[in-house]
């Protein structure tokens, strides 16, 4: 393949491993978010945190490869990002770190006291991280301020602007009701119910949300000068197929409820990549001065090197993922006997 052909590549690439993520840990951190607030005793909360134990470690791993392509193939784009965002990215970590300290040692104690801790840290942690990758994410859309060598130029809390935070509040909505659909699917009796309940009533939060930010979007971007008044079959498809959600949960149909919301994610996720396509972060100072696949990109050499690699390992990581929720697929009992976290 050609340069240019790779360079496309590996964005189509990048993009895939940060629509996987958002996919997988979006419902990942919905569940974490609704820990201490759906389980109302300690076997309840037990069980919850179950129904992702097994695989909440696998589901981080798309973020390490997202972030350690970048750093390969764009790394123009990993320095600009992780330093303009320098303080978004060291909340994530530390948001990441107290939710994996709380999994492996909620219950080695069985003390309420200690293990209330942290669940609300496993809770906490959810949160931030959901809230703080929204706004993130959203604030490229809008664009940052990149000079003409670039290098962002804004402060450490440039990224609060008011698209940022409807970004932000909108995934955290987005993945509480993704996480509640994941559980009417992941648990039995009384507490499928619960799950069943809360869904409902979060996907009117998350529906005003996903319209505002759909609004907003023509306010903030430059959406109109790259497609136009129209959007497109991907945006306009990502709001349906959230809005008709409430359908299969009125229903009971659980499976089909957790694949829209799923459906959502990707979706809203590709329509982001196309829109920044081929632009990787954008200068709002100078619109010539955003960073492209092309002018920040590594050598021929090393983009060949990493498809290689990765012609390799991601059909491997695939294989594992698909192997984990296959073994860990039953549905989770609220009895201390088959619980393990």
């Amino acid at each position: 393949m050609d340069y240019e052909s790779l360079q496309i590549l590996w964005f189509v690439l990048i993009a895939g491993l940060w629509i996987g993520f958002f996919f997988l840990e979006g419902f990942d951190f919905g569940v974490g978010m609704l820990l201490p607030f759906l389980g109302r005793n300690d076997v309840e909360r037990r069980a919850i945190i179950n129904t992702i134990g097994p695989v909440w470690d696998a589901n981080e791993m798309w973020l390490i490869l997202a972030i350690t392509s970048m750093f390969a193939v764009f790394p123009d784009w990993y320095a600009t990002m992780l330093s303009g965002f320098y303080l978004i990215m060291v909340m994530i970590i530390l948001g990441l770190i107290i939710r994996g300290i709380s999994f492996e040692y909620r219950s080695k104690d069985s003390r309420p006291q200690w293990r209330g801790r942290f669940d609300w840290m496993i809770a906490v942690g959810s949160f931030v991280n959901s809230f703080l990758f929204g706004v993130l994410f959203t604030d490229l859309l809008g664009g940052v301020p990149i000079d003409q060598n670039m290098a962002y130029t804004g402060g450490a809390f440039s990224w609060i602007t008011p698209y940022g935070l409807i970004g932000g509040l909108t995934m955290v909505c987005v993945f509480l009701l993704h996480g509640a659909n994941f559980l009417t699917l992941k648990l039995e009796d009384d507490l499928r119910e619960r799950a069943r309940a809360i869904s409902k009533r979060l996907y009117v939060f998350a529906a005003i949300m996903v319209v505002m930010l759909a609004i907003t979007t023509y306010i903030f971007t430059d959406i109109t000068l790259q497609v136009g008044i129209n959007p497109g079959v991907l945006p306009i498809a990502s709001v349906a197929v959230l809005l008709t959600t409430i359908y299969f949960i009125n229903r009971n149909m659980e499976g089909w409820a957790f694949v829209m919301t799923g459906a959502h994610i990707v979706l809203t996720q590709v329509a982001f990549f196309t829109l920044m396509f081929p632009r990787l972060m954008i200068s709002s100072l100078n619109p010539a001065w955003s960073l492209t696949i092309y002018n920040s990109s590594s050598s021929l050499q090393a983009l060949t090197v990493m498809s290689i690699i990765s012609l390799i390992f991601i059909p491997i990581v695939l294989a594992y993922e698909v192997w984990s929720y296959y073994i860990f697929r039953k549905r989770i009992k609220t009895d201390k006997e088959h619980l393990v976290y």
